[in-house]
Order: C-alpha cells, then structure tokens, then sequence
C-alpha cells in the first residue's frame, strides 16, 4: 500500500463517522472475541482459546473470532434502542485468498431505529454521496461508478431476466429448479435443496449479469434461504449492494419477533453441528433478547423495528480508489495472511 492510499482510506474512514456523528448515531465497540456466535451455514470461523495463568482456578474457554459485530449490537439495541454504528475487524475462515477476499477484514455495520430496508437504501445512498464529494478540490478517483441513485432490481427481475425464468414459480414445482440449472450448462450434484439450487444459479447466471456501469441494489431475496430478516412472504425485506459486479453490502429489515429468531437458531444450529467445519459455540436463549423486558429497565415492547447494514469497508475504498485487488487497500497489507511464502 502507497502512502497516499493509506490517507485516502483514513479519509474514508473519517468521512464515513462523520456521516454517521452528524446524524447523532452512537459509534459503538464491541469485542472481537465472543464466547457464542450467531449460527450462519453460509460461513466458517476462527476459533481460539482464553488460558488462565497458572495457579487460577479459572478454567480454560474457548472463545471465537466475530465474523460481524451482530451479535454483540443486536444485544445493545435490545437495551437501548438507538441508532448506532461500528468500523471494526471481522474474520471469516477457509474464504479463498483473492483479490476480493480476506480472512481478516474491516466491516461497518449500522441500525436505524424505525426504519425498514428501503430506508436504509436511501441511506446508504446518502452516505455514498458525501464519500464521493470533493476532498479539498480534489475529486475521488471513481471506477466503477458508484454515484446515487443506485439501480433497483427484484431478485425475482433478475431471475427472469438473466436466467430466463420465474424464480417463484419455479421454486414451488417438484424438480424445476434442478432442470433450470441443466438447461442453463449447469450440473447440479443429486440431492440439493432449493435454497441450494437458488445459490448454484445465481452465482453463475445472475450475478456475472448484473450491470457494472452503475451501483445496482438487488431487493426482495426469497424466503426459503434462511436469515434474520423480516418476512414479506414470498420474500424478505432484504438487500445487497453490487458495483463493478462485487458485493458491497447485505441490509435487513431486522426480524424482531423472538420466536422466528428461535426458530432460525434451532435450525442453522442442526445444519452447523451437522456440517460446519469448525463447530462454535451458540447461546441457546439468543432469542430472548427479542422478548419483552420484565426488569424495569428497558421498554415494554420487545425488540424495536429497525434495519442493519453490514459494508465491507476495505471492497468500498477498493471502489472509491479504483484498486482491483483487496490486499492493495488493507489497513496494513503485509499481514500474515499475504506475506507469507509458501
């Protein structure tokens, strides 16, 4: 990394806490060590271990790396109930080391209390504006083009549109969406799910569609892939951000009905013992942050509406800077992970 890119990414990174201090959120900062994660078939993680002194009558705890801050932000708004932000470093295991990609990498993630996904869009929107505003009459090098507003397009558009055929519909016939894949030159393995198969055709045939000339929002995700976002059946209020055709950002209109979040801990926690490469620890009560407090020190409610971004900052200033490859904008490149010759 040259010195001027370091103060452009310090740049970014002040400018983005502006943003979001001017708007009066909290910039929170949690542990990177958790003794429990959210279950996320979808990833692997770090796992450690803390070790007392000797002599202690504390007992050894193994302990993992955060692969976002959720877990730990979701526990404050619970508590609190106010918008807030955090930069931080998150980790993510057996991810390929390329130019997308890095184990160790800085992510910003923010909630707005009262909102849903589509105002978190407009957001987002806004924060991009200021980070593509003149720095002392010197523009920000832009490619791909990532000025507001961003294109809108269903998921369910981009199935017709760039696999040719109705995802929904598809998705409730009896093998359709395996024939989908064969007709497409795919070759699906016997036995995968539709959420499997969803995965399988969007990497190869929607996702290398999308237009690179222009940000581009994908909206509406179907409800069979499980995460924590707010149904809207068939779909939920979800998206990401695309640019130059990399992912940029995943936004929810949070799920705050505790028995869904039960639900979607029992379920990805069976898939995670069952599959998982390294196994983690998961809080079998997560759910009950979502419950009304009875303590008299929080709101009567539950859980409060509200929408979360996670943004990988280090694809962001790649972006804003024109750069192709991750490890050229890391905050400090030469980590172990790179460096080392093998």
């Amino acid at each position: 990394m040259d010195l001027e890119l370091v103060r452009e990414r310090a740049r970014i990174i002040r400018e983005t806490r502006a943003f979001f201090d001017d708007r009066d959120y909290l910039e929170v900062d949690t542990p990177l060590l958790a003794p429990d994660l959210i279950p996320e078939t979808c990833l692997e993680v770090f796992e450690t271990a803390y070790v007392p002194p000797r002599g202690s009558r504390q007992r050894e705890e193994k302990l993992w790396l955060i692969p976002s801050p959720e877990i730990w932000m979701k526990k404050l708004i619970a508590r609190y109930r106010v918008d807030m932000y955090q930069i931080c470093k998150c980790f993510r295991n057996t991810e390929s080391r390329g130019h997308l990609h890095s184990p160790e990498f800085t992510m910003l993630e923010y909630y707005t209390m009262g909102a849903d996904y589509l105002d978190s869009l407009t957001l987002t929107e806004e924060l991009f504006r200021r980070l593509l505003e003149p720095d002392s009459g010197r523009p920000v090098s832009v490619r791909p083009p990532l000025r507001p507003p961003f294109l809108r397009i269903t998921v369910e558009e981009a199935f017709s549109r760039w696999a040719g055929f109705s995802l929904y519909e598809k998705a409730a016939e009896a093998g359709a969406m395996e024939a989908e894949a064969r007709r497409l030159g795919l070759d699906p393995p016997p036995g995968l799910d539709t959420a499997a198969l969803y995965d399988l055709i969007f990497i190869h045939a929607v996702e290398p569609a999308l237009p690179r000339d222009k940000p581009v929002v994908l909206l509406d995700y179907p409800a069979f892939v499980p995460c924590l976002a707010r149904k809207n059946s068939p779909a939920v209020e979800r998206w990401e951000l695309y640019a130059g055709g990399i992912e940029l950002a995943n936004c929810y209109s949070e799920e705050t009905d505790p028995e869904e979040v039960r639900r979607y801990f029992v379920a990805e926690a069976a898939e995670k013992e069952k599959n998982a490469l390294v196994k983690h620890g998961i809080d079998p009560r997560y759910w009950e942050n979502f419950l009304p407090r009875k303590d008299g020190t929080g709101f009567p409610t539950g859980f409060p509406d509200c929408s979360g971004v996670a943004l990988g900052l280090d694809r962001l200033v790649m972006a804003l800077t024109g750069r192709s490859v991750i490890e050229e904008v890391l905050s400090f490149p030469e980590n172990m992970f790179f460096s080392r010759k093998t």
